[in-house]
This record gives structure tokens, sequence and C-alpha cells, in this order.
């Protein structure tokens, strides 16, 4: 395999700046593909929770003073540097433009916000213009660099040094898109470049970043095999499943990988104590170090279920409110709850807390010793999604032994396999309808292998002999960009999208010149 030189830009990565599992997977692949050898640099902004992080930071030589215009805003930046923790020689380039990123969250309401994410793409551009270096693939994730490969074709068309260079835009969550107003255009830089976006859109006065990059991006990835065939329809679509549908042959499912170094029960400093599938003593230790810590009654005999989530719609939890107070007025099983979000679901987790306090548990908040503890700790994970693109908890349950209960959906159904007690094959419970009455089944079902000893521990084996590390399915994203490499480069054609009328009067060619 040869070896590519990789412009990674992207909202969040690990450990800098994380509101999900995004953050994760961009770090973890960056340090994969680092430790292949490959010419590796990630770009995102350097927020005030990283500068407030006092982290060793270098200026980048040659990008000192840069300024990039939006309309009659000038917005000046620079890049600060610093490696990426535990990896081999990739460069994490931090985007300093205090006057957009000096904010108390990533992600705001605030009328820039367009501006915040366009000037991340164009700052990452610039500096391998600056660098004089010529990646031979920018990689963009989700909305918000989602304006980078149409950049590259207008703004920075004229330069031969990126001439070569291709896109890959990468979809994590398709239900965020980055929408806004049409009167943007001008700031963006599109004022003249209107032919480019969709007619539906600007008809309807909004200009969405996300189907801008599902327009003019050279290939397309999402986060498993299921998912990229979920999104092609009306259901898992959001209103993209047209051009998702006409560009299927340049869409790739790849599951995401986990990074076993910090997620692995034989060396989690997390958790109490270190076990394997050879010795699962720690695993019952962590159990009874969770329980106790909650104030739950210990009783190796009873199982007990973890939750480690956002709590949102997205995340099936609605289904638990039929079926789950009679399940535990009438069996012998406890429920530990991880998680913040929306307010209704929270307030109910804390009344079911209220109403069996020796049986359930809720941290409101969010805290990452305790979701390590409970993935040791806990006996089973739910995770009823109404969609998942990938999920990375299933894949962390199972490598510490505590078995998934998922609904069959996007990257749940391309990692856990439904359990057999017959044959004793699978790793995990998996339910297909999204209602609590399907969910329900799968509850009861893994309530009655719980008591089959010798099924139990077969089913919680396999699920601690599963892969998914970067070292599996990085290698998929390298083949990835060995394929986008070499197919000759084509001119864009005309997208219709959301109507029958082409998406631009007329398709500009691969590179223009000004």
């Amino acid at each position: 395999m040869r070896k590519f030189s990789i412009c990674h830009v992207v909202s969040e990565a690990t450990p800098f700046a994380k509101t999900g599992g995004l953050a994760d997977v961009s770090s973890g692949l960056c340090r994969y593909l680092g430790a292949r050898g490959h010419d590796v640099r990630l770009f995102l902004p350097l927020y005030r929770r990283i500068r407030e992080d006092d982290l060793p930071l270098t200026p980048l030589a040659g990008v000192e003073a840069a300024s990039i215009g939006f309309g009659d805003r000038e917005y000046d930046f620079e890049i600060a540097t610093t490696p990426l923790p535990d990896s081999d020689d990739v460069l994490v380039h931090l985007v300093d433009c205090p006057a957009l990123f000096d904010r108390e969250s990533l992600y705001t309401d605030a009328e820039d916000e367009h501006l915040r994410f366009a000037l991340l793409s164009r700052a990452a551009v610039e500096t391998c213009q600056r660098l004089a270096w010529a990646p031979d693939v920018f990689h963009v994730n989700d909305w918000h660099t989602g304006l980078l490969p149409l950049y590259l074709r207008t703004v920075y068309g004229w330069d031969e040094l990126l001439a070569r260079s291709r896109t890959l835009l990468t979809i994590h969550n398709i239900g965020y898109q980055g929408v806004f107003s049409a009167d943007t255009l001008a700031e963006l830089g599109f004022a003249v470049e209107r032919h480019n976006l969709d007619r539906s859109d600007l008809a309807g006065g909004v200009v969405n970043f996300l189907k801008t990059g599902l327009l003019h991006a050279d290939a397309l990835s999402t986060v498993s095999r299921t998912y990229a065939e979920e999104i092609q329809t009306p259901e898992f679509g959001m209103g993209l499943e047209g051009i998702l549908r006409r560009r299927r042959a340049d869409l790739t499912g790849i599951v995401n990988g986990v990074d076993y170094g910090d997620w692995n029960p034989e060396k989690d400093p997390l958790i109490p104590r270190s076990y394997s599938a050879a010795d699962l003593s720690g695993k019952t230790a962590a159990k009874r170090d969770l329980l106790e810590d909650f104030g739950l009654p210990v009783d190796p005999a009873v199982p007990l279920f973890g939750i480690v989530s956002r709590l949102t719609g997205q995340k099936g939890f609605e289904l638990l409110r039929e079926i789950l107070p009679p399940l535990l007025g009438r069996y012998p099983m406890q429920l530990v709850v991880l998680g913040t979000g929306e307010r209704d679901l929270e307030t109910w987790f804390q009344r079911l807390r209220d109403t069996f306090p020796d049986q359930v548990a809720v941290y409101r908040g969010y805290s990452n010793e305790l979701a390590h503890r409970i993935e040791a700790g806990a006996d089973l994970f739910l995770m009823p999604s109404r969609y998942e693109p990938c999920g990375l908890n299933q894949m962390y349950s199972l490598r510490y032994g505590t078995v998934p209960i998922v609904r069959r959906t996007g990257g749940l159904a391309d990692t856990v396999e439904p359990f057999d007690p017959v044959t004793g094959s699978g790793t995990g419970f998996v339910f297909d309808a999204f209602e609590p009455r399907a969910l329900l089944a799968a509850l009861l079902e893994a309530l009655s292998v719980w008591k089959m000893p010798t099924a139990w521990a077969q089913l919680v084996q396999n699920g601690m002999a599963q892969d998914f590390s970067w070292d599996r399915q990085g290698r998929e994203y390298e083949e990835l960009f060995d394929s986008m490499l070499a197919a000759a480069p084509v001119e864009a054609e005309p997208e219709t999208v959301g109507g029958d009328e082409p998406a631009g009067d007329a398709s500009p060619p691969r590179r223009p010149q000004p």
C-alpha cells in the first residue's frame, strides 16, 4: 500500500474537544494512519476549552498573521500545533481565531456560526498552500467542513498545487446538516457560485453545508455499511436520500474503529481491577464496586443493566416507558443510567429511580470514569436506538464482556450478532421493530439466557473475542484512499436534489482557472 498525505479537517477530536463519538473516531483514525507511515495532519478549531487546558502549543511557521475575508469582515488567524497523544508523528493544527472560537461551547446559536466553520475549512486549505503541502486527500467530516470541497473547486481552483488533491466527506450523523440562510452566500464567497448550490435550497432561502459537500466531494463515506444503505431511504435520509441514491457508487460504509488503548478491561486504569476473557474476577469486582457506590444491594445473581448515552429521541429510550416499570416490578434486575439530554427523559429516569430505589440508580450528566465503570460493571448494555449511524458503546461493551441489547439499525446491525443458545453463536440480543413489544421480547430473552450459566458464559466469551480495532477498520480507509487516487478525475455533473430540476445551471470544470 502506498503512503498518503492526508489533511483531516474536523470540528472536534479527542482529547482536545469532544461532544460525542466523532471526536474519538477522528483521533483514532489519524493515530492509526500515522502509525502506518502516512503523513497525517489534523485540523480543528482552537476552542476556548483547549486554550484553558494550557497545552504546549507551538506556532506554525509560515502561518503568522494570516487572514481570510468573509464579505466585509476580515478574520485573522494563526495555527498552533501540538502532537496528537499516543501517535506517531501526527500533528494537530489548531486554528487560532479568537474572534470566532473563543466561546463557552464548541457549537453555538450565534449569528456567525456559519462563518466559524467556513473559516475552519478555508484555514486548512490556506495553511496547506502556505506550507506548499499538497495533500493527496482532504478528509472532511460532517456539515462543519462540508464547504471545503466546493472551496477547492472555486475559491482555490486556480492553485495547481492542489489540482490533484481529492476530497472525501464522511457522514457521521446525517441528522445534523448545517442549514443557514441563503443571505449568507455573499459572506461565504459564493455570490457568483449559486449555480454550484442546490436550486431547491436556494428557492427555499437556505444553504445546506452538508448537502453542498455531498454534491462536490469526490467520494463519500459513512460510519457503517448498514447506515450507508439506510440513508438512501426516506426514513433515514433526512431529505438527502435522493442525492445519496444518485451517488451510491461513490458512497462507502466503513464501521468505526475502537481505540482499545482507552477501552480495554485488561489495562483500564479507571476500573477497580483489570480483567480478561480468561479471568473475569475483575468484572465481578467492578459490578460490586459500582453497586456499592450507588447504594444498590449487591447480589451476583441479579443482572445489572447499564446505559451510557445522550438522553434524546434518537436513542430510543421512549420504548422503555411502557415496559420497564412492570419488568422491574416482576423480575430481580437492576439498572444504572449515566446520561443527560431531553428534560422529559431525564425526569422519567429520575422518577423510575424514586419508584424503584433498590433497583435503579441515575447519574445526570457525563463522567468518563463512570462510563468506564458502567461498561465494566454492568452485565448487559441497553442501546434501543431509533437510528444509530455506527455507535461505539456496543463495541466497548463487547470488549468488556457486557452483553449489548440493540435495535437492528445502522452500526448496531453491523457489530452485534443475535445470540443463539442452541448453537452458542452470537454476541448480543437484537430486535427489529421500533416498538415497545419488540424491545420487551429482547429483554425477556436476555433475562432467560441469564439464567443459563453455560450459555451466558459462551455469550460473554463471544463478545470479548470480537475485534473492532483501528488495525482492522483503518485498512478499509486506506483502500478507499487508494481507490480515490487511482480513479481519473471527472467533471462534476448537475445533480437533481429535492425535485426534478438540476442542482446547478451549469457544471464548472474540475479545477477552474481564474
